[in-house]
């Protein structure tokens, strides 16, 4: 069976969000064209990092182009995306490993999600080989999502992406793990629990 790419060149759309309350939500990545929309599933710290890390790539590429790249130092107030998800909310799959590029000619970020792939290994060096074998394989690989972005584009994901991770439970005053509603068993009050 051939390799399903979610191409989205440029899309109309690239968000990251959430469904479900603090505490309990599911993250997503969201690219919409059109009457298409991709959703893919994956975890806080994976939006985390991917913002982080895409932030960090358009810096280098503002100060490498010596502030001449189409790289805004901010988001422009008037492209800040805050609505929702587009509904309904259809998980494609859920994202095991992604890449990240800049692409210097046409001058856009490319953002590649893959499906996560259970691997059967007898030992770490066969894993590594089958690991190998499957990244190689451009035809026959995990289902992904690939998507081009602007400049602009990139950086309003970032920011939204790391507004959206933020935006959970509050800190505990005191131990600083997060808070659910109905309170946590706080270490530093010595095992009591501690209200929202």
């Amino acid at each position: 069976m051939s390799r399903q790419v979610f191409l989205y060149d440029p899309p109309e759309r690239f968000v990251a969000g959430t469904v479900g309350l603090p505490g309990r939500r599911t993250f997503f990545l969201q690219a919409s064209a059109g009457a298409r929309v991709t959703s893919v599933a994956l975890e806080k710290t994976q939006v985390a990092a991917l913002a982080e890390r895409m932030d960090e790539l358009l810096d280098e590429v503002v100060r490498r182009s010596g502030g001449n790249a189409p790289v805004p130092a901010v988001v422009p107030t008037e492209i800040h995306d805050t609505a929702p998800l587009e509904a309904p909310v259809d998980e494609e799959f859920r994202v095991g490993t992604m890449a990240l590029a800049w692409d210097g000619e046409e001058e856009r970020m490319i953002v590649e999600a893959q499906a996560l792939v259970e691997l059967d290994a007898d030992s770490d060096e066969d894993l590594a080989e089958a690991e190998e074998r499957l990244l190689q394989d451009e035809e026959n690989g995990p289902p992904m999502l690939r998507v081009r972005l602007t400049g602009v584009q990139a950086r309003a994901f970032a920011k939204r992406a790391l507004d959206v991770v933020n935006a959970g439970r509050p800190p505990c005053p005191l131990c600083s793990l997060p808070l659910d509603p109905e309170g946590h068993v706080c270490p530093r009050q010595n095992g009591y629990r501690r209200g929202a």
